[in-house]
């Protein structure tokens, strides 16, 4: 697909494509897109969807630049966030991606939609959708992570929030690793990887590395999140059992207005060396009767992997210590 697209004087021109070229860059990057600036024009190419969302953009850029208000380099970001979640016609006006249901959740790869497969994770689903803090506990297998970073994908994709911050506390299970080399991501990377593979499933490598590249998806260490105060993101916080008290305390304290928190965890799988200093398990103490904050429990009845994880947590709840 190829499109042109007419600019106006220098001032405002300027306004559109950003210092150096940088608003064009950004554009390039988030969207996918081939985008040249000539003779006081711009040639947009690449896939149909892509170009209309670059358009939509570039738009937006326009009005800005006519009311004389240039678009900062985080204004810019969440408007290509919000294009990436239509499906614009260049040809035409533009048409919304069809809406997620609660239980049926369209991600960024073509075509695909994931959905609850139980009651246990219909009622999981609901609960994250009308809460603005959601707790999931229950065991292995069951899709506590997976459909949080589904629901978050979905949100994302649909404008209802504006970034994704998936949180992993760096707790060793049960074996010391000891030294790990190379930089501190290098160090972090094997804690969060749980994370990454519910992404890939959702999104193409490419997309993850432009949505990451532009702070929209940031995956990180619950250490990294003290002191600061996170709008109109969805924070999931998986493994939470092996968060300590004060841990918990300041993760949750991270909500920001417009935001949504999920934490998600297995009671039965804590690495901590005295399970009862567990910020799961003492947040479900303390925040049980809080209005806004929701509770769900899954069970063996959820576990969606192979049939042979139900047996196996199965077998090991029956078995008395």
């Amino acid at each position: 697909m190829e499109m042109t697209i007419q600019l106006p004087d220098q001032d405002q021109r300027m306004a559109i494509t950003g210092p150096a070229e940088r608003n064009l860059k950004i554009i390039r990057e988030a969207l996918g897109v081939s985008l040249t600036a000539r003779n006081g024009s711009l040639r947009l190419t690449g896939e149909t969807r892509a170009v209309g969302q670059a358009a939509v953009v570039l738009e937006r850029l326009q009005e800005a630049a006519r009311a004389n208000k240039p678009m900062s380099r985080e204004q810019l970001l969440e408007t290509v966030s919000t294009a990436a979640l239509t499906n614009p016609s260049p040809a035409g006006p533009t048409v919304n991606v069809p809406p997620s249901t609660p239980d049926t959740m369209e991600v960024y790869l073509p075509g695909k939609r994931i959905r609850a497969k139980t009651p246990g994770q219909m009622a999981y689903l609901e609960a994250l959708h009308h809460h603005d803090l959601t707790f999931c506990i229950g065991p292995a297998g069951t899709g506590k992570t997976y459909l949080a970073v589904a629901a978050a994908v979905s949100m994302l994709k649909s404008g209802q929030v504006r970034k994704l911050v998936l949180v992993r506390p760096a707790v060793e299970a049960g074996e010391k690793l000891g030294f790990l080399p190379g930089t501190m991501q290098d160090k972090v990377n094997p804690y969060l990887r749980p994370l990454l593979d519910a992404l890939h499933d959702m999104m193409e490598f490419e997309h993850i590395e432009r949505f990451m590249a532009h702070d929209l998806i940031e995956i990180v260490p619950l250490a990294f999140m003290r002191g600061r105060t996170l709008n109109d993101a969805l924070i999931i916080l998986d493994e939470a059992q092996n968060t300590t008290r004060s841990q918990m305390m300041m993760f949750l304290t991270r909500l920001g207005h417009g935001g949504k928190m999920v934490v998600t965890g297995d009671a039965s799988q804590i690495d901590l060396d005295d399970p009862r200093d567990s910020g799961l398990i003492d947040a479900a103490h303390r925040l049980k009767r809080i209005k806004g904050v929701a509770f769900c429990t899954l069970d063996g009845k959820d576990i969606v992997r192979h049939s042979l994880v139900q047996r196996i947590v199965e077998a090991y709840e029956n078995v008395k210590d």
